[in-house]
């Protein structure tokens, strides 16, 4: 039986543009796009999980909001549940660490990029909102 792995993601808005961050070469999923976060460690609440994993990614801090959806796919390697939430950043601009692009995109674009299966029901709900 496949791992059953929870993860948060942020959809993070700045003046009506969403971030995209572009998984490396290295990544599973190499080079596809997502909403940048990760795993819920043993512990910790979604929204912790996501500050943690900004932080630690990205090096920058978040408010989170509302929640988007959360989504299952199965994948190769394992089950992933995605939560994606609205967010939005604090004060300083994500900082490359682990992925290899970020694009600052508005909702009517966002479908030009090759995401992610598990993060295209958050595409999806994102640019059909009036």
């Amino acid at each position: 039986m496949k791992k059953q792995i929870a993860v948060v993601g942020a959809v993070i808005f700045d003046n009506d543009k969403v971030l995209c961050a572009q998984r490396s070469e290295t990544m599973s999923l190499p080079l596809t796009w997502e909403f940048p976060g990760g795993k819920i460690e043993h512990g910790e609440s979604d929204v912790e999980a996501l500050k943690r994993e900004i932080r630690e990614e990205m090096k920058c801090d978040l408010e989170v909001g509302e929640k988007v959806t959360t989504t299952t796919f199965e994948y190769d390697f394992a089950i992933i549940q995605l939560t994606t939430y609205r967010c939005e950043l604090k004060s300083q601009l994500p900082t490359l660490t682990e992925h290899k692009a970020i694009k600052w995109l508005e909702k009517k674009e966002l479908k030009s990029l090759d995401w992610a299966p598990a993060d295209i029901p958050a595409v999806d709900i994102i640019v059909n909102e009036g």
